[in-house]
This record gives structure tokens, sequence and C-alpha cells, in this order.
């Protein structure tokens, strides 16, 4: 039994597709044979679910291109913000400058992506305003892909361009870094609006409204969502204290070696955590930012999730 005001079509066609764009309680549904504009059915506002861009979904044709969602089907992660379902890695974008890189806010997101198990790759734009590789060498040596960009060239775009191949990339990072300009780079066709850096505020104007994925001629799909100048953990995704060492890949290699089993790494007696920083192996930044998070998840009251 359908709700009312929903479509009912006799022996109406079912195909599989992928969301690739939400505006206003429209999804746009890629198919085999084109794109379909679909609402989705009442039942998923009763269950609290709500279709993401990036969900693989199943809707029933109603008309030409038009149709009803019916299924999302089953989700190897999703993310608040940005919202986005399915992703293959995180393309976490931070400038050497205007605005200065915020790294507890980048760390933050690398724990999210790494908490969902999508993987984070860190691109540096704005090298040709400043230097980036003191920035390169902390999360390079601490196990991530980095790539450097000059938004001005276009330089390594080509390089990114090939990362994205047949996978469905995320991008984010603080408002201002270059997000839109590195996404025109890689494929000039997207025209996607950007904005500059406001000096008076320091900070850049919201250019991009929505998440939306963008098709690239490699079969990769490539997302721009809204510019965001601060990240709560708590606020877009939950990880709680005893999770957070695990975000820390670098962490990975001295996890057990501890003194204490429930070690916290902070203030502990015989830590390998922190002695590995003390001897340079781990670098003090992100260490210092996880004793940040820490801090902050242990104010979680884990009976209230």
């Amino acid at each position: 039994m359908t709700n009312k005001g929903e479509a009912v079509v006799e022996n109406s066609v079912s195909i599989n597709g992928l969301i690739t764009k939400s505006i206003g309680g429209i999804y746009y549904v890629e198919a085999p044979d084109g794109l379909y504009s679909c609402k989705a059915r009442g039942v998923f506002r009763k269950r609290g679910t709500t279709p993401l861009v990036g969900d693989i979904v199943t809707i029933d044709v109603i008309a030409e291109f038009e149709g009803v969602i019916t299924k999302v089907h089953e989700r190897k992660n999703e993310l608040v913000r940005p919202p986005l379902a399915n992703l293959d890695q995180l393309i976490l974008v931070v400038s050497t400058c205007e605005p200065l890189p915020n790294l507890l806010v980048l760390d933050k997101l690398i724990a999210i992506a790494e908490h969902k198990g999508i993987e984070p790759i860190i691109v540096i734009t704005k090298i040709d305003l400043d230097e980036h590789e003191s920035l390169e060498d902390i999360y390079s040596a601490a196990g991530f892909d980095v790539y450097v960009s000059d938004n001005i060239k276009g330089d390594n775009a080509g390089e990114i361009t090939a990362l994205l191949e047949g996978k469905v990339s995320g991008f984010a990072g603080n408002t201002g870094v270059g997000k839109s300009s590195l996404l025109n780079a890689i494929d000039r066709t997207l025209s996607i609006e950007t904005g500059e850096v406001s000096r008076k505020l320091g900070r850049g104007r919201h250019t991009t409204r929505h998440a939306e994925l963008y098709k690239l001629d490699n079969g990769g799909y490539i997302a721009d969502t809204p510019g965001f100048s601060a990240l709560e953990t708590g606020r877009y995704d939950v990880i709680l204290k005893d999770e957070i060492e695990d975000c820390f890949r670098e962490f990975k290699p001295y996890l057990g070696r501890c003194k204490f089993r429930d070690c916290a790494h902070i203030n502990a007696k015989n830590c390998a955590i922190q002695e590995a920083v003390a001897s340079g192996e781990i670098g003090r930044t992100r260490y210092e930012n996880y004793v940040v998070m820490y801090g902050e998840a242990e104010q979680i009251k884990e009976w209230e999730l």
C-alpha cells in the first residue's frame, strides 16, 4: 500500500542507478539509459532514512525519466558532512595560506575517514604562495599519500586525475582552500563556481551549496561539497575515546606495547606512543591533536548515543 500522494503505476519497470545530485527532495539518479528525476517513498521518512548522494538505489519508473526511489542498497560507508555515501576515498584539501592550514580540523577529518574505512588522501594547494614542504612532511611521515597543486598553473592535476579513475571520491576542506579551483583543473568542463578569499574575514565565500557527483571520462566520480570553517567530531560523527587511537595510523606499530593495557597515551608512564613522539617516530602535531580529540571524546556520554 502506498502513502497518499505517491504515484501508483501498474506494471512499472524497476531499475538500479546511482544518486548523483539531491536538491529540495528531488534525487537525480543516473541509470544505464539516462538521468532520472526521482522522489523517495514516504516509508524512508518513517524509518528515519534519507537517501544520500552516492547511494545505489532501485527506482520504479513512473514516466519518461521520472521515478520513485523504492530501495536504498546497503552502504559501505556514509558521511554526514560532506553528505555522501559509498566513498572510496576522501580527498582532503588544505592550503599553504589564505586560509592558513588548520591541522586540528584536518586531523579530525582524517580520523573520521579512517573510522569509516575511507582512504584519506591529502592535497596541498596554493604552493605558489607559500612553502609546503613542512606540511607535506608531517603527513607523508604519518603514512598518507600527499599531493601538491599550484591552482594557478594547474600543476599535478593530471596526477590527481589518475588517482580518481574508477572511484567515488569526496572532496572536503575549509572554505577558501581551493577545492573548486582544483576540481576545475582536473576537468575544465565542470566549470564549478569559485570565490576569492575575503581578506577582511580571512576566509572564503561559500560557493558550493549542495553535494553533487560529477562524472569523469575515466569512469570516476568526484564530489564537490559545501565548504566549512570548523568541524566538531561529535556533531558529524561520533568517535569514542577508546576508538581514537585506531584513527591515527602511525600509532599502529606501537599499540599494545604500553605498560598498561588501558593506556590513554596521555601523561602515562612507559607509554610506547609517547616514547615514539619523544624520539620523533610519531609527529608531534599529530600527537597533540590526538590529545585534543581524546579530551573532547571524554565529554561524550555514551548512554546518550
